[in-house]
């Protein structure tokens, strides 16, 4: 017998046999033959996230940031607004209190208006840096409108260098008609002298503008190198990526609010921008309480680590020395060679706690050793012995005041013998009248009877 033919098993229409004759109490099975599994395209659905622009952002520290700034009052606020002063002075350098340049920052209220805004009230900070840097003058400004919860509405940085270029005399004899001038331009035209080595100023200027907007933030980078072209560049950030942002202005303050409180969570980070525009991190830690020289005296200060870490792994730490009062003691960056210090010492007195310093070291002395010290300890004594039986001398009642003073201390033999020497006392007749003192109200008058307080002659 022939076997029965099956009609072929598409791989695409798997048959299911069905066994539904068993009671309704029992589950339904169902079989599938199938045959060899194929592989199905794979589809894959992914929502694409904008990309962070600095790695270091997260939501975390964004939520943190903002919460810490939160707490911040206005009144703590208004504390911090104020103006100082610093001198810049080498590293290490003696004297050190040779001031090469000068470092000054301003905190105050201020109007600020935007084009088609009403005019609201902010906090304008300002620091002027002027000094050098390796050897070059160079000056730094900054310029920024905050709110006092720390909330930047536009700022600006501006840094100068003033480099000059060296033009060397030329090498080579003119060989051009003078009215043609120099071939390789050595020498100025209608001259056959060449030039001499000269110096030729090469100011750097490097100009950091940023305004927030409802959209976010906008960053203009400018560079004018000498006489060439200036460069410009811009770019935007959106406002998600900006919860928390707190720059090199609201930092400032920042840290004066820290400085008051003396106190600081051990983590403390924020979103930044950096002096090239870029967004980064900035933390901050207490290094503790510490004492310092400033000028001629001791002060304890209170230390405040700020950096500034960017995307590429590099970090840019400074040390922030702070008095009781908020201002500042030192300030330094970690690489620099040169710092700021506070020079003015009648700050220091109204700051609390500082320690005056000798102008030379204490030595320790034995005058006991010494012998031009000790001849003249025994002349002060023999001086002073004189002087005092003279006294005694000329004033008799002394003796009698004390005779009287313990008699009666030693009759009644109080509890509190410095109040009943100040009660005894007060009682005494004035200078002049005799030596007796009223028995009404004196500590005498409980004495008992036969016991005469004064001695009489």
């Amino acid at each position: 017998m022939a076997p029965r033919a099956f009609p072929p098993i598409l791989p695409h229409r798997p048959i299911f046999l069905e066994v539904s004759n068993f009671p309704s109490t029992t589950t339904t099975t169902t079989t599938a033959i199938q045959p060899p599994p194929l592989k199905p395209p794979v589809l894959s659905i992914s929502f694409q996230q904008p990309r962070p622009e600095s790695p270091q952002e997260t939501p975390t520290m964004a939520d943190t940031a903002v919460e810490f700034l939160s707490l911040i009052g206005l009144k703590e606020m208004e504390w911090c607004l104020f103006a100082e002063t610093l001198a810049v002075v080498a590293v290490g350098a003696p004297p050190r209190d040779k001031a090469e340049g000068q470092w000054w920052m301003a905190a105050q209220w201020a109007p600020y208006q935007r084009e088609g805004e009403p005019v609201q009230s902010c906090i304008l900070v300002q620091t002027r840096f002027r000094g050098k840097q390796d050897g070059v003058p160079a000056s730094r400004t900054l310029k920024a409108y905050v709110t006092w919860q720390l909330e930047t509405l536009e700022q600006e940085e501006q840094e100068c260098l003033e480099v000059t270029d060296t033009v060397m005399a030329c090498p080579l004899p003119c060989v051009l008609p003078t009215a043609m001038g120099c071939a390789l331009q050595w020498c100025l035209p209608g001259s056959l002298v060449p030039c001499k080595a000269t110096l030729r100023p090469h100011p750097t200027e490097k100009t950091t503008h940023i305004v927030t907007h409802k959209h976010g933030m906008t960053v203009w980078k400018t560079l004018q190198e000498g006489e060439a072209e200036p460069q410009f560049q811009s770019f935007s950030y959106s406002r998600a990526k900006l919860r928390g942002l707190l720059l090199e202005g609201a930092g400032l303050l920042l840290l004066r609010v820290l400085a008051r409180r003396q106190t600081m969570p051990s983590e403390l980070v924020f979103p930044a921008i950096n002096t090239e525009g870029d967004l980064c991190t900035s933390s901050y830690c207490a290094l503790g309480i510490q004492w310092q020289a400033v000028g001629s005296a001791e002060a304890e200060v209170f230390v405040i680590q700020r950096a500034v870490h960017t995307s590429t792994g590099t970090s840019a730490v400074w040390h922030s020395s702070f008095l009781p009062n908020g201002r500042l003691a030192q300030l330094m960056q970690i690489g620099s060679p040169v710092l700021m210090l506070l020079q003015d010492e009648s700050i220091l007195s109204k700051s609390g706690k500082f320690k005056p310093q000798l102008p030379f070291p204490k030595e320790h002395l034995d005058w006991e050793e010494d012998i031009q010290l000790y001849s003249c300890f025994l002349d002060r004594k023999d001086e002073l012995q004189l002087s005092h039986a003279a006294y005694l001398q000329q004033h008799p009642e002394v003796r009698a005041l004390l005779s009287d003073f313990l008699q009666a201390l030693l009759l009644q033999q109080p509890p509190d013998p410095i109040s009943f020497a100040a009660e005894f006392f007060a009682h005494q007749r004035p200078i002049g009248t005799p030596f007796a003192y009223t028995r009404a109200g004196s500590p005498l008058s409980n004495s008992s009877p036969g016991h005469s307080p004064t001695n009489s002659k």
